[in-house]
């Protein structure tokens, strides 16, 4: 029974499996399926898997306990380094600005050398000291390339509200462990037609993460203090909460150019993340 095309998503529900692309050792934990309009509230078995010269995955699915049934194939699930949940964002939030400038250097294509040169010599994040610059600069980076050259000229020559939706879709994409709590309780959150998020929102989600996924890495309390922190200065600065402080949900709509870029990437994952809204 042939149930169409299912695109796989970092989300985490109760049930999970793992691909690994052995030339690559590239993981990709895959923890629902979702059709086009809808999604598909069952467990799922790996049956088949082959990767691709880009890093992409094509599996093939079944629902647990049912044989001799296949769903159709998942054309080119991405398999990101940051499938599995990652403390990476822990040193800064959105950082709009900063990721404008990196945007331009990647667009420039820079090479090493010159990359190094603005960022250390030239300071052209303009940051105290050259282990903060490095710092932002490579996580801009590192977000930004989870996209193309499309979005990298939203980025840099958008209007700020085009730029900093266009910054949070490579952030939720570069760090899923923050854009599922966008997906799961941001969106629970305003379908209760709730006023205000909490701290014990965060502090639940990242019990529960923890739980679901047994790879994710111990956090120290630390950790989990800046995590929280930057996860709300993020969706602040996207407009989602009013600011820091209150925690008062807003309802916000992304910037159609950006949705625009999505749906012609087929970013499925990403739009399930940023359209959380009413």
């Amino acid at each position: 029974m042939s149930l169409g095309q299912f695109d796989c998503l970092a989300i985490p529900v109760w049930w999970s499996c793992v691909a690994t692309d052995r030339r690559n050792d590239t993981r990709a934990r895959i923890r629902h399926a979702r059709c086009i309009g809808c999604v598909l509230d069952l467990p799922i078995t790996l049956l088949s898997w082959r990767s691709s010269a880009l890093g992409r995955l094509s599996l093939a699915l079944s629902p647990a306990g049912t044989q001799n049934r296949r769903f159709d194939v998942v054309d080119e699930f991405e398999a990101l380094m940051s499938s599995v949940y990652l403390a990476n964002f822990t040193k800064c939030s959105l950082i709009v600005p900063e990721t404008r400038i990196v945007a331009g250097l990647l667009l420039q294509g820079v090479e090493p050398r010159e990359w190094e040169k603005q960022v250390h010599e030239l300071n052209v994040l303009q940051k105290r000291t050259t282990k903060t610059a490095a710092s932002y600069a490579d996580l801009a980076r590192a977000r930004l390339q989870t996209m193309d050259r499309d979005l990298w000229q939203l980025v840099r020559d958008g209007s700020m509200p085009v730029a900093t939706h266009s910054v949070l879709a490579a952030a939720v994409k570069f760090s899923p462990l923050f854009g599922d709590f966008l997906r799961t309780v941001v969106r629970d959150q305003f379908r209760r037609f709730a006023t205000h998020l909490e701290v014990r929102h965060w502090d639940a989600y990242i019990e529960d993460s923890q739980r679901a996924q047994p790879d994710m890495p111990s956090l120290s309390d630390a950790t989990r203090v800046k995590l929280r922190q930057n996860a709300m200065r993020m969706l602040a600065e996207a407009g989602f909460i009013e600011n820091t402080r209150s925690l008062r949900l807003r309802s916000q709509q992304i910037e159609p150019a950006v949705l625009h870029y999505l749906h012609q990437h087929n970013e499925l994952y990403v739009l399930d993340c940023l359209q959380v809204c009413p």
